[in-house]
């Protein structure tokens, strides 16, 4: 389907013929519930108290014992954070459990990491308080509006984020626009692949039965998540480049919106990049 970015961008008149296909929920593309000034925050002040109320429930358990395996992963770092295996005979002090496990989730947050095991216990974390009414997402004002007018001429929306499935599913269930669940065609997280992977993207190319070509990419977070930066390079690669420049790899167009508090970006990704500031800034062809 033909049509055109305008606004922000550097490449002038360029064509964007494959208007929506993955969008970014969880890394702010999309929403004002900030994760640095809310979410975050809740995970890391309510940690401790949401594990001391759950403990006995398997869903908790199985939290633990992926966190468990990720510290067992983790061992080699600077710094990391053993959590105990149990010993099976009932005899642990579960404080003293939980505040291992409270520790290892202090250590991954402060490094900003975005493990699946980190993120599942997040995810169960903000359930509990969406539900509960504790927080509602607040979309930016031109989003809904933009989904809407995609949606109606037939186009699809999908969400891949290092936040989990269930979290952008709490997003978009409980918002101050009410259950607008119906706007999105299906979710993706990291355990299809890291964001900053080419192969990730053409795992959800496959999976909803589109060609990468054919769908363009959205996203505020032109920074990645690199574990391994410089690897298969002549130079080190800016970690400002990760996770579009491995969207452009797969053969994903790619669109960087520039949201107020974001981290700025480099002068080559301004160059290279389309930018748009809001959504409107996409026209369908029967818009132009």
């Amino acid at each position: 389907m033909p049509g055109k970015i305008e606004g922000k961008r550097r490449r002038e008149h360029q064509k964007m013929r494959w208007l929506v296909g993955i969008t970014n929920a969880m890394d702010m593309n999309l929403g004002k519930l900030q994760k640095m000034d809310i979410l975050f925050p809740y995970v890391k002040e309510n940690v401790e108290e949401y594990l001391q109320a759950h403990w006995e429930e398997e869903e908790c358990q199985q939290d633990v014992r992926l966190l468990r395996k990720q510290a067992e992963e983790d061992s080699h770092l600077d710094g990391a954070v053993p959590i105990p295996a149990a010993s099976g005979n009932g005899a642990d002090d579960p404080q003293w459990m939980i505040q291992a496990v409270v520790d290892n989730v202090y250590w991954q947050m402060s490094l900003d990491r975005k493990t699946t095991a980190l993120k599942q216990l997040q995810g169960h974390m903000w359930r509990a308080a969406f539900k509960a009414g504790h927080m509602k997402a607040e979309f930016f004002e031109d989003v809904v509006p933009a989904v809407r007018k995609w949606r109606e001429a037939g186009m699809k929306v999908y969400v891949y984020s290092s936040g989990s499935v269930e979290a952008q599913k709490l997003l978009f269930g409980h918002s101050t626009e009410g259950d607008i669940l119906e706007l999105v065609d299906g979710h993706f997280d990291t355990k299809i692949g890291h964001k900053v992977e080419s192969e990730s993207y053409q795992k959800i190319a496959s999976s909803i039965g589109c060609s990468t070509n054919n769908i363009l990419f959205l996203t505020d977070v032109s920074r990645g998540d690199l574990p391994n930066p410089g690897i298969g390079r002549t130079s080190p690669m800016s970690p400002a480049l990760a996770e579009a420049s491995a969207a452009e790899e797969a053969g994903v167009h790619v669109a960087v919106v520039v949201r107020p508090g974001n981290a700025g970006l480099t002068d080559d990704e301004k160059t290279h990049f389309s930018l748009i500031t809001s959504f409107s800034e996409l026209y369908l062809p029967s818009s132009t």
